[in-house]
């Protein structure tokens, strides 16, 4: 069953804890953000799993995104590979704040304005496919090495440990022989980076 043309979409109110910037304008990661929560929708209405971002491609900034939006992200699905998809991401201002008028006055945009679009690749768990419900398992995701690409563990690529973190870790053991930190800390690595 393909599902090219399979089309999420969500809305959220700009808050004005979310500007970035004078005059309310908020950053483009946030509506990042958006594309990825319509991304995990659309995955789980696929495949029935929440899925791995991959990759985002063409990412436009095409017009402000202010405190007081109420801002409409939707994905479509473009292609349907074994475990990609690729989607299509639009992010629209349908409602916007209106000072003049009012403190808390807004108006319903008679068009709305796209905001930002993008491209975006999303991984699925083979084993998954088309199971509503199943968790993630034991999925492995590409992970690009030198020499070629390798299967690591889902949510995390690893690479070598960063010297003055593993270095820094020696001179608290040495400071404090018996312990007393009750923290457990864990390396850092430069190449590991969060999948979702």
């Amino acid at each position: 069953m393909s599902h090219v043309g399979l089309t999420v979409t969500q809305r959220r109110y700009v808050k004005y804890g979310d500007a970035h910037y004078g005059g309310n304008l908020v950053d483009g990661a946030y509506v990042l953000g958006l594309f990825g929560d319509v991304a995990t929708e659309a995955c789980i209405r696929m495949d029935g799993d929440e899925g791995l971002f991959a990759s985002y491609s063409d990412v436009q900034f095409r017009a402000p995104v202010l405190a007081g939006d109420i801002i409409e992200a939707t994905a479509t699905v473009t292609a349907v590979g074994r475990r990609s998809r690729q989607l299509a991401f639009e992010a629209r201002v349908v409602c916007r704040a209106d000072p003049a008028r009012g403190e808390s006055a807004a108006s319903v945009l008679s068009e709305p304005i796209v905001a930002v679009t993008a491209a975006g690749t999303v991984v699925v768990p083979a084993a998954e496919q088309g199971l509503p419900g199943r968790g993630l398992g034991s999925l492995s995701c590409p992970g690009h090495v030198p020499g070629g690409w390798s299967s690591h563990p889902v949510r995390v690529i690893e690479s070598a440990p960063v010297p003055h973190v593993m270095a820094l870790k020696a001179r608290r053991s040495a400071a404090d022989p018996h312990g007393s930190d009750q923290t457990e800390e864990k390396p850092m690595h430069p190449g590991r980076r969060c999948l979702r």
